[in-house]
Order: structure tokens, then sequence, then C-alpha cells
């Protein structure tokens, strides 16, 4: 997989959650912190978004907001209400009801679109770590079309739910997930605010080749001139950008995605540590079993039977 796709399936656990919210001001709800990622597309009406920390965000028709650290927020018709605590489902999901009903001819103030990710944050991945409190992704004409067609067809599949919609929507709320990060991650590419850090260096072409030939093959025995290689780098010029950008040396990094890549297998699959060794990249399971130990602080057999 590419880097995004292996930096989310590596937090990942369960189903992801969504779900059509009809509101009638005044109306507020406040969500505690969680282990979850949430997002918002308010379809109809207004909004606000009160983070944490920070400022209250205006939001309007077509705009997307993605939070990704799980920390708790506000959302309200307006500032001077006083929003009603949410507890979330273990799953992660929303309660129901979460107001009271109204008269099927009411037309509802505001209408969003809301879901939410649970996320094992043991293995963050610091492409997600680096994402502010609240993406803010403003409507606008001709921008984010992929995005704009993934909430058109979920928002169609929840009101409408059709056979085989379970499916549709799981596969739709990822496809969402993809295009809310892919959209600011470009975004923060053309700007100056990150010389380093992930935005620039999934924008640097070199440190780019290099972190998908590890994503594609992480059990491949690479050397730092190889990775230079695929950038057309020389080793030296290569290993200082790497660094710089990412944060890590080349192969430091090789090592931790190594480690977290046999983590989701053990937690994901029934492979024979044999076989989650090999495609760690290690070619004795005993010294797979002495890096995953060193990294995890337990033995691969032991993790795998406590996240079971």
């Amino acid at each position: 997989m590419d880097v995004l796709s292996d930096a989310i399936a590596a937090m990942r656990a369960g189903r992801p959650h969504s779900g059509r919210r009809d509101k009638y001001a005044p109306w507020g709800m406040r969500i505690e912190d969680s282990e979850g990622a949430g997002f918002h597309v308010v379809l109809r009406g207004s909004a606000w978004l009160i983070p944490t920390a920070g400022e209250p965000v205006a939001l309007g028709p077509g705009d997307v907001v993605f939070l990704a650290h799980g920390r708790g927020y506000a959302l309200a018709s307006g500032l001077d209400v006083e929003p009603e605590a949410v507890r979330l489902n273990p799953d992660g999901s929303v309660p129901e009801p979460l107001f009271p009903a109204r008269e099927s001819t009411t037309v509802p103030d505001t209408v969003m679109l809301c879901g939410a990710y649970w996320l094992d944050r043991s293995r963050a991945h610091p492409l997600l770590s680096e994402l502010p409190e609240v993406v803010h992704l403003p409507a606008g004409v001709g921008t984010h079309r992929s995005l704009r067609t993934a909430v058109e067809l979920l928002g169609a599949e929840l009101v409408e739910p059709q056979p085989g919609s379970d499916t549709v929507v799981s596969s739709l709320l990822d496809t969402l997930l993809l295009y809310i990060l892919r959209a600011w991650w470009q975004g923060e590419a053309h700007t100056d605010r990150h010389p380093t850090g992930w935005a620039a260096a999934l924008a640097d072409p070199a440190v780019a080749a290099a972190l998908q030939a590890i994503h594609a093959a992480p059990d491949r025995p690479w050397t730092v001139e190889e990775l230079g290689a695929h950038g057309g780098l020389s080793r030296a010029a290569f290993s200082r950008r790497f660094t710089a950008l990412v944060g890590r040396p080349p192969l430091t990094y090789l090592t931790w995605w190594r480690m977290t890549t046999a983590g989701r297998l053990l937690r994901e699959d029934e492979l024979p540590l044999r076989l989650v060794a090999q495609r760690a990249g290690y070619t004795s399971e005993f010294a797979f079993a002495k890096a995953f130990k060193r990294e995890y602080g337990v033995a691969p057999g032991q993790y795998r039977r406590k996240a079971s």
C-alpha cells in the first residue's frame, strides 16, 4: 500500500460509524475525549465547532471538519447555546436519539453528515500525529471534487439504504477519510508553514519515493544507498534530507514501520510467527521476537493474545 493508506490501516480498529443528523435550533452537544477520530459535513444550514483549545470555527453548507486526535469538542447552533454532554458508545458511535424528535413535516435548521473511526493510538503514525486538532476544509466551487462526490454518495446511501449498504457505507467511510487527509496534505504542501515534517516529506520527490519503496516492501533488506537511488540522491544527501523531513534516519524509520506492520499482522491475522517475522523483514524468528519485545515490551505471542 501507499504511505497514507498504510498509516490509516496501522491505526484502524473495528468498523467506522456514520449517520445523518437533523438539528433544530437551538441545539448543542459536547463530545467527550475518546480513542476515535471524527468528521462532520454540513449539508444544510450552519453550525459552530468549538474545540477544547483554539477559536470556534463557523461551519456553512459544504464545509468538512475532521478531528483526528480524540480530544473533546462541542457542536452547536450558536455560541450562546449550552451544549449537552454526550458519551459515545463503546464502539465509538453516537447514541440515539440525541435530541427530541420533531414532526416529519418540520424542516431541520441544520443537516449534518457525521462519522467516527475507532483508532489504536499506541502505534500512531507521525503522518497523522502532525495533523492539527481541527482539520477544516471549507466548501468552495471546484475544490475537493472527489471528496464532495464521496460525501454525496455516503449521504444518499444513509438516506435510502439498499441491499449491500453495510459494505458500501463502510467502504465510503474509508474513502472519505482518505480524501479528507489527501485534501489537507495537498493544501499544506503548497504553503510555507511546514518546511519540515510529513507535509514536506510527501511533497519531496526523493523522500516520497523512498517512503513509497519502504511501504511497498518493508520485508526487503533495504540499504540507505538503495533508498536514496529511488530519488536520485547520493547516500549522504538522501540521509540528510530524509532525516530532516521525517524526523528519523531512513533505517530507523524502516525498523519502526516493520514493527508497526508486525503488530498489525499479529492483531488482525492468524499467520504463524515465522511468517509474521518474514513479512517484517526478519529471516530469524528469534531475532524478530527480540526486536519486537524491545519495541513493544512484550513477546509477539503475548501481544497477540492481549489483542484478541
